[in-house]
């Protein structure tokens, strides 16, 4: 292996920058597939549905009791009722056979189709049965309990539009259509690509000097939760071959959409990520003014966007949350992913980095925020936190008391 010098990160970025950044080489997908209705629960539909039926498709009972021509209730009380003739019973699923004349009616189900010459229902409450006659006791006026065929959707109606996420309530006006399938953008694929001599996959026995790989893990899940599809792959060893070699097999021939890089990025004489990047493609940024997570390069190759996370669990996952997921979401056509947050006193005193935006996991207790944060090493500055507060640049201190915004997760 070549000797490589080390190389100090000697100017930094701003957050917001990189970010724009980022934002600047994303290209929402355009690749489509259709899914089955039962799976496309989160997706993004890729094409206007327009619906090709009146839903409901037929006027129908909107209480269980009789339907009627509203005429013929007219004066009808408990004291007068009036009496009409049934002459039909017309449950769910069953079609009327006969044709309402005033003075008869029919015995209906809730949702059965209204039999024709019938305008409105009496409700079973207001009635009252004797043998083939039912007494009417109120008076209904027209269109009195039944629902409208159409009333919910109308042929030709835009049903959900391309862009929409599918969500329960979409998916379930597609099914009143009688969809099974539907078009949706793909998922981008995402290569994850561990680092290091060092790391070992959970499951094998760990060599001296090795420890366990917990990025691929961290970042599967991340991946996955904001609608893209993690592709892990071997760990590569750290040299120039090795990682031309796995940059080529996941983006030539897997054909990721995103190829993310955990270790690598930092100042060590083995860290060739920025090499395999310059070689391959062009580096955009490496370095941002953050804590944890300042050693984070990002480029392109081959017009794809490369993600060189840090080694260290907590700076990787921070900034995934900071800087992947925004991206992903945005390639996948995603709405922006809004946390939800809650006003807190800071539970002690916090000492920031001067110069740089600092993301500080905290833990809530006793409605406070307190310190989960230990180190970038450490995953349970994050496994063991709630959410984050964030420390601006020109922050230093944050004194106990005082109010913070907790970013849950």
């Amino acid at each position: 292996m070549a000797k490589t010098e080390m190389r100090p990160i000697k100017d930094t970025i701003p957050l917001e920058e990189a970010r724009q950044l980022i934002a600047n080489a994303i290209m929402p997908i355009t690749r489509r597939e259709r899914v089955a209705l039962l799976d496309a629960n989160g997706r993004v539909c890729a094409a206007d549905v327009q619906s090709m039926r009146d839903v409901p498709p037929f006027a129908r009972a909107g209480m269980d009791g009789f339907a009627v021509i509203a005429d013929d209730t007219f004066g009808a009380s408990r004291y007068e009722p009036k009496t009409l003739r049934v002459i039909e019973k017309v449950y769910t699923g069953q079609v009327p056979t006969q044709r309402l004349t005033p003075g008869t009616a029919v015995e209906i189900a809730t949702g059965a189709p209204m039999p024709p010459g019938a305008d409105a229902v009496v409700m079973v409450e207001e009635t009252e049965i004797a043998g083939d006659e039912v007494r009417i006791l109120t008076p209904v006026y027209p269109r009195q309990h039944v629902g409208r065929q159409g009333a919910d959707i109308v042929v030709g109606q835009t049903v959900v539009r391309d862009g929409d996420v599918l969500n329960p309530s979409r998916i379930g006006a597609l099914a009143a259509l009688g969809v099974a399938a539907v078009e949706v953008y793909a998922r981008p694929t995402v290569a994850i690509l561990s680092t290091g001599n060092e790391i070992a996959d959970p499951g094998q026995e760990l060599q001296p000097g090795q420890i366990y790989d917990i990025n691929k893990f961290t970042l599967s899940t991340i991946i996955q939760e904001h609608g893209s599809v993690p592709v892990p792959y071997a760990t590569a060893q750290d040299t120039i071959e090795a990682l031309d070699e796995a940059v080529e097999t996941a983006l030539r021939e897997g054909g990721c959409d995103v190829l993310v890089f955990s270790g690598g990025s930092s100042v060590g004489e083995r860290d060739l990520i920025l090499d395999v990047i310059a070689r391959k493609g062009e580096i955009v940024f490496h370095g941002i003014a953050v804590k944890p997570g300042k050693p984070t390069a990002f480029g392109t190759i081959q017009g794809k966007p490369i993600f060189g996370m840090p080694g260290y669990p907590t700076s990787c996952l921070s900034n995934a949350y900071m800087l992947l997921v925004p991206a992903l979401r945005s390639m996948a056509r995603l709405p922006p992913r809004h946390m939800h947050t809650v006003s807190l006193p800071a539970g002690q005193r916090i000492v920031s980095t001067t110069g740089r935006h600092q993301f500080y996991t905290v833990r809530i207790e006793d409605g406070q925020a307190m310190a989960a944060f230990k180190a970038s090493g450490d995953i349970t500055s994050m496994s063991q936190a709630d959410g984050y507060i964030e420390i601006p640049a020109q922050t230093d201190i944050v004194e106990k008391g005082q109010i913070v915004d907790v970013k849950l997760f």
